[in-house]
Order: C-alpha cells, then sequence, then structure tokens
C-alpha cells in the first residue's frame, strides 16, 4: 500500500479532486435552477429538464477550461522545468498529461449527451406549451407580450413553428448541433483502431476543435433559457399570482412577470486557456519558421531512417522528443520522436521506423533524393520533456526499451558514455540494467554499434558491472537456430558481435526484478519503459510486488513514456 501511495497517491489524489469539483459544480447548479425562485415559471414549463440541461452545462464549462491545457507542450515543458526542487513524483504527473486529456474529453461527451438531451426535450415542451396543451399557467406564460421581444419567457414566440426548425434557426440551437457534430466526430476519430490505423483521419478531425471552441463561445448568446426578473416595481409574487393568471397585469398585486435571458458565461472560462494555445501554437510556429540542416542521413537496417539535424539555439536533455513536420508530405502533420542523441553533441538525431503511411512517405522521400538530389525541408518543434529525463535521479536504473521503443535509452547510454569520458561529478547513477526486446535480428544492428563503444569503455574502466544490458529475440527462423547452434561457444554473440549473449524468448521479470532486489538492497530504482501499453501493466505490477515495505530497503519507481 505505501508503494502504490508513492507511486499513484498523488495522481488519485488530483483525479478525487477533479472528480469533486465536477459533482460540486453538478449537484450546486442542479438545485440551483430547481429550487430558485427566480425559475419557478420556467420550471412550471419544463420541469426536471431545466436543472437536467443547466448542471452538465457548468460541468462543461469546467472541463472545457481544461481540455486545452494537457496539450499545451510548451507550458508543460516549462512547469517541469519548474517543478524541479518539487520531486520527482510531482514531475511525473505531467507525463500523465494525454490520459487526463482522454479523461476530461470523456467527461465532456458524457455532459453533452446529458446537456443535449435535455434541451431537446425543453423544446418540445416550450413548443406544447405554446400549442396550449398543458395547463392554463403554461399557455399564460407562453403567449406573454413583450413588445421589445426582451421579456417573454417561451422562446418559441408563434404557434406555427416546427421544433426542428426552431432548433435551426436560433443562435443557440444552430450552434449545439454544429459542437455536438464537431464532439462526436472527434471523438470517434480518436479511437485507437482509427488513431493507429488511419491517423491522417485522426489529425485532420481533431482540428475541428477550432470550430467547436467557436461555436461554444457563441452558444449561450442566444439566452434560451430565461427567468423571472425579481426586481421589478411593483414585484410579481409567484406564489400568489400563480393561480391569477387572467388578474395579471390587472391588479396591483400581479403585474405582468417579466423575464430575462442569463448572462452568457461559458467564454469567461474558455478564453484564458484559448490564449495560452493561441501563444502555444504561435511559438511552434516560430520554431517551425527557424533553418534546419542535414548533418547526416543514414538509412538502417529493418527499414529505420537515421537523421541528424542541426538547428541555431537548439539545446535538449537526455530522453526528450521532438515533432517533425515534412511540407513535402503534408502541411499540417506533426508526428513525435524521441531523439536518440546526447545533450553532449552538437546535433540532435531521431531514428524513425516505418510504421505508417507518414512514415513511409518520408522513408521514400529521402530514398528518391539520390535520385532528383532534392532533400525535403523539414520542421522541428521542440523539445519537450518526459519521464526519462529523470534517470540520472536515481541510483540505480532499469531500462527496457521494445523495439524502435529503445530510442530514448540510446540518448541515456551515450550521455553516460560522455559523462565517463568527461569524468563528471555529478553523476549519481552507479548501475543500469538495460532490456531490449526485438522480433528480428536486424533491428538490433544500428544499436549495437553503441554498446559495443559502451562495452570497450567500461572494460577499460575497470567498470564492466555499472552496465548489464540484455538483448531479448522474440522471433527467430530455423537458419538462425542453426548459426547459434555452431557457434554457440564463441566468446562474441552471433546476433550483435558482442560478449552479452542475446537471449530467445521474452524476459522472464519476476526472475530480473528479484536479481536487481538482490543486487541492489538499499537502493532506489527507477524503470523506464518505452514500449506497449500490456507490457507497462506487467512492470508496474511488478515494481510494487518487489517493492520492500520498509523504506530503508529496495524500492522501485515505475515511469513510462507517453506521446
Amino acid at each position: 500500500m505505501g508503494n502504490w501511495i508513492i507511486n499513484h497517491g498523488l495522481t488519485s489524489f488530483i483525479l478525487v479532486v477533479w472528480m469533486g469539483i465536477n459533482i460540486f459544480l453538478f449537484v450546486w447548479f442542479y438545485f440551483f435552477y430547481d429550487l430558485g425562485d427566480q425559475f419557478f415559471y420556467t420550471r412550471h414549463i419544463l420541469g426536471s429538464a431545466l436543472a437536467w440541461a443547466r448542471a452538465p452545462a457548468a460541468v462543461l464549462n469546467f472541463n472545457c477550461l481544461l481540455i486545452l491545457l494537457p496539450v499545451c507542450r510548451n507550458l508543460l515543458s516549462l512547469l517541469r522545468g519548474s517543478f524541479v526542487c518539487c520531486g520527482r513524483t510531482m514531475r511525473k504527473q505531467l507525463d500523465k498529461n494525454l490520459s487526463f486529456h482522454k479523461l476530461v474529453a470523456y467527461m465532456i461527451g458524457l455532459m453533452t449527451a446529458v446537456h443535449m438531451i435535455a434541451h431537446l426535450l425543453n423544446v418540445e415542451w416550450y413548443n406544447n406549451s405554446r400549442q396550449g396543451v398543458y395547463d392554463k399557467l403554461s399557455t399564460a406564460l407562453s403567449n406573454l407580450e413583450d413588445s421589445d421581444n426582451t421579456t417573454y419567457l417561451n422562446p418559441i414566440r408563434t404557434t406555427d413553428i416546427i421544433p426542428t426548425y426552431f432548433v435551426f434557426t436560433t443562435i443557440a440551437g444552430l450552434t449545439g448541433v454544429i459542437i455536438t457534430l464537431c464532439l462526436i466526430l472527434i471523438i470517434t476519430s480518436s479511437m485507437e483502431v482509427i488513431r493507429r490505423s488511419y491517423f491522417e483521419v485522426f489529425w485532420y478531425t481533431h482540428h475541428l476543435f477550432v470550430i467547436f471552441f467557436a461555436g461554444l463561445v457563441f452558444h449561450g448568446a442566444g439566452r434560451i433559457v430565461r427567468s423571472q426578473n425579481m426586481d421589478t416595481i411593483p414585484p410579481h409574487n409567484f406564489t400568489f399570482c400563480k393561480d391569477r393568471s387572467d388578474d395579471w397585469g390587472r391588479i396591483p398585486e400581479c403585474p405582468i412577470p417579466q423575464f430575462r435571458g442569463g448572462f452568457p458565461q461559458t467564454w469567461m472560462w474558455v478564453i484564458g486557456p484559448m490564449v495560452l494555445y493561441l501563444c502555444e501554437r504561435l511559438l511552434r510556429f516560430i520554431r517551425y519558421m527557424q533553418a534546419v540542416r542535414y548533418r547526416k542521413i543514414v538509412m538502417r537496417p529493418s527499414k529505420v531512417l537515421e537523421l541528424q539535424l542541426v538547428k541555431n539555439g537548439f539545446t535538449m536533455e537526455v530522453g526528450q522528443y521532438v515533432f517533425l513536420n515534412c511540407p513535402a508530405i503534408s502541411q499540417l502533420e506533426w508526428h513525435p520522436f524521441t531523439m536518440t542523441s546526447a545533450p553532449e553533441e552538437d546535433f540532435f538525431s531521431v531514428h524513425i521506423r516505418s510504421a505508417g503511411d507518414w512514415t513511409n512517405k518520408l522513408i521514400t522521400c529521402f530514398l528518391s533524393r539520390k535520385l532528383n538530389y532534392v532533400t525535403p525541408l523539414m520542421g522541428v518543434d521542440g523539445p519537450f520533456g518526459t519521464a526519462s529525463e529523470d534517470v540520472f535521479d536515481y541510483e540505480v536504473a532499469m531500462l527496457v526499451g521494445a523495439g524502435i521503443g529503445v530510442t530514448p535509452f540510446a540518448s541515456i547510454l551515450k550521455s553516460i558514455w560522455y559523462k565517463f569520458k568527461e569524468s563528471n561529478p555529478k553523476l549519481r547513477t552507479r548501475k543500469i540494467y538495460f532490456y531490449w526486446l526485438c522480433r528480428e535480428t536486424h533491428a538490433f544492428e544500428w544499436f549495437a554499434d553503441l554498446l559495443q563503444v559502451l562495452e570497450k569503455e567500461m572494460d577499460e574502466r575497470g567498470m564492466g558491472d555499472f552496465l548489464t544490458y540484455n538483448l531479448y529475440l522474440t522471433g527467430w527462423d530455423q537458419n538462425l537456430t542453426n548459426a547459434v547452434t555452431v557457434r554457440f561457444d564463441e566468446d562474441t554473440d552471433v546476433v550483435t558481435g558482442l560478449k552479452q549473449k542475446t537471449h530467445y524468448g521474452r524476459p522472464i521479470w519476476d526472475k530480473e526484478f528479484e536479481k536487481v532486489r538482490k543486487e541492489n538492497p538499499t537502493s532506489v530504482v527507477g524503470t523506464f519503459l518505452c514500449g506497449p501499453e500490456a507490457l507497462a501493466k506487467v512492470l508496474e505490477k511488478k515494481c510494487a510486488k518487489y517493492s520492500d515495505v520498509d523504506p530503508r530497503k529496495t524500492k522501485f519507481y515505475f515511469n513510462k513514456e507517453n506521446f
């Protein structure tokens, strides 16, 4: 439980606070509209649907305030740098930005559905009241004369209008339809199957958020929900006058009731985040316009493209990532890639694996440049912080990469090599366990040369125990099996050429964690993963399982890359 509190306590506290605010807003505004005297006559026509429409609207305002903040990457990087003194637990919350973004989006979708259904019922009941279907009071309220078009209660002003026409010809109705359609497209295109297989569909429909927020700002301008003006002179006492609608305006005690629409408030909730996001996009555009030069272009095995780039004023930390844009492919699409270079180098590099339409087109562009001698332009935005930045805050680190997920650890291992070369006294880390899982042998080739350099460097310095690396091949054929069988007694591995032999299959994580705990009985171990969600769940459970209850003994902290 103590380990769970350390790893997830602050996250859970933030979620409880967020959910508490949502519940408070819903309940508060529900009773405000369900019990408020100024809405007595409105409730007489609409019933409880009034409160069911307005309470979700308050929750929507709060969540629309939050939805843009987790995707302001520069703001998050600034906060991450500001939280250096606040400990790793606080900084880890910033790595969950996309998870929180999705959670807020789900709440917006749910509240939109409740708000929309309630208002559809309201329109129907307004129309029925206008037609005289309900009681005498409802009809009287709907038939109130209004020469200035400001003091009416029922927004349906004539008896010959149909509800559908009313929805599509009023500001509130038309913007509501547009907002709902945009939200449906945004949410459905964000599903995992769409995002993975048809990223362009996800990318372009997600930018409908611009229309969504524009409609949101104007949605309340229609002032459909109206309340009684309680400050008229003489006052209209609904308790005394509700059963005397024929006497309204005829006796001093019952003047004709006056009504007014509520002041639009949504824009006050979202204007701040909208300005912040606008500044974010402006900063991205400025970065996009800065020149990027190619230092080296290498086509690695397994269709992995290595780009070494140079950009004036560019500084980075280990494990950070950048967004790349290639105008020759798409002017709007930006894709994240972890940098594989070290901060000590005078360039930054990325390794791009062929894994979709955009990456396939990018690799094709660089392959075809040999024929037409034209190197495509590249826009770079970043760098941005990730969990891997904190790797040097731990005494012991377990680095787990799956396939191309090894990229942040390439940066870390290179940086360690430079730190040893310069005898950097600030290096706290004294032991690293590195695990790399790949499906095919070619995937090891581009990274094996770095491991060979590190292996040689550690041996020369008498620090062979500093880096323990384990390479796992999860797929092989009969030819490889035969080669391994024949050359099993050689000093170097058949696949990688390293002294450390390649393992076949998947790691037995219980055995690995037990080994790390045994070798580091009093250490704080940071476990870092760049890989699939299924593996993340396994490692997270192992971190909790093998963390000792005694605070003086081994503790495992789980960290995962999120893009």
